[in-house]
């Protein structure tokens, strides 16, 4: 499985104590979504993200939200918190940063990472090696999982992802970088999985990201500054980035909402989402470009009670068997070990009425 970090002509290493460390200031993502606002709802206490990386150095904005974590690659030293590549390191930053000392903040200042070594220095690691490390945040508390990388499968992550999501934990997955992947990788592609891609400073469709009918939200991905190893600090661009951004938001929001189910918590991403591209969900924006703001305090109705913005005319028979057939395949009831979950993939048609307005 190859981590779909970003190339290593767009990551930049700033070293500690530089002129150039971050400021709030700097990490331009966090005045974008409107952050500080939103840290007035909340700031994901009591939330425990995994983040199935590179590991996570214990750089002092991470500290006081750092768990110990576990190392599932063959010979390792069974604590996810060390990071021989500096990629994870960075997510767990844009997701649970303290931003105490005036160091970088995260989207859940307030939430936990437990950090989960999956792919080695190189960046590339296995299937298996991934559901390994799921596996492994499903029994340690985990209630959201970050998986900033795309590549192939098997069926053991598979069965994986599906226990994960039947046991109602948020996957968040980022969709690929171009030019190395051309679609939408895996496990964005899989069902109940939330893939993101990724916009630019003036949130239009950042170039990096991949387009594809699975993505479903979009989030900065484009110079975005967080956490380094050995203290310093990093910005990069890709749709990794923005992954872990979307996971703080679903960190937010499960904090303010501890009982709200997980395709609830992606239905307030996808629901108060800010539209983009043609009206409706397309493939290069999704829903829209994540509203933190408007994911924490909008009155969203749940899935399966939502009501049109417009008066339609009534339905012929043969377009009430079109939309009946579509509603099967949209909202489709798949078996997991266990039980079933609701496939929440296409939460809104495609060609309903923008919510929220284009910015």
């Amino acid at each position: 499985m190859t981590a779909s970090a970003p190339h290593v002509s767009q990551v930049e290493s700033l070293a500690h104590g530089s002129r150039r460390e971050p400021t709030h200031a700097k990490q331009w993502h966090l005045k974008f979504l409107h952050a500080v606002e939103a840290h007035r709802s909340s700031l994901g206490e009591g939330v425990t993200v995994a983040v199935l990386d590179t590991g996570v150095d214990a750089h002092r904005d991470l500290s006081p939200n750092l768990l110990d974590g576990t190392d599932v690659i063959p010979g390792g030293a069974g604590d996810g918190r060390r990071d021989l590549n500096g990629h994870g390191t960075a997510m767990a930053g844009l997701i649970a940063a303290s931003g105490q000392g005036g160091g970088a903040m995260g989207v859940a200042p307030r939430s936990k990472i437990l950090p989960v070594l999956v792919t080695p220095a190189s960046g590339s690691g296995e299937a298996d090696a991934l559901a390994d490390g799921i596996e492994y945040a499903l029994s340690n508390g985990a209630e959201i999982i970050n998986i900033s990388s795309v590549g192939g499968t098997s069926q053991r992550l598979i069965r994986a992802i599906n226990m994960a999501l039947a046991a109602n934990v948020v996957i968040v997955a980022s969709g690929g970088n171009r030019p190395e992947d051309s679609y939408v990788g895996y496990p964005a592609s899989e069902p109940g999985v939330i893939a993101v891609g990724g916009v630019d400073k003036h949130g239009n469709h950042a170039a990096i990201s991949v387009t594809g009918p699975q993505i479903d939200v979009v989030a900065p991905a484009v110079e975005i500054y967080s956490t380094g190893v050995n203290g310093g600090y990093r910005v990069g661009t890709g749709t990794s980035d923005a992954t872990a951004i979307v996971a703080g938001a679903a960190a937010l929001i499960r904090s303010k909402y501890p009982n709200l189910p997980a395709e609830e918590v992606a239905h307030r991403l996808t629901a108060t989402a800010i539209d983009k591209g043609p009206p409706g969900r397309d493939d290069e924006y999704g829903y829209g470009v994540i509203d933190l703001v408007a994911a924490l305090t909008a009155d969203v109705p749940p899935l399966g009670f939502e009501t049109p913005s417009v008066t339609t005319p009534p339905a012929s028979a043969a377009e009430k068997d079109n939309d009946t057939a579509r509603g099967l395949a949209t909202l489709g009831v798949l078996l997991a070990a266990g039980g079933g979950y609701l496939v929440w993939r296409r939460r809104r048609r495609a060609d309903d009425p923008p919510p929220r307005i284009s910015r």
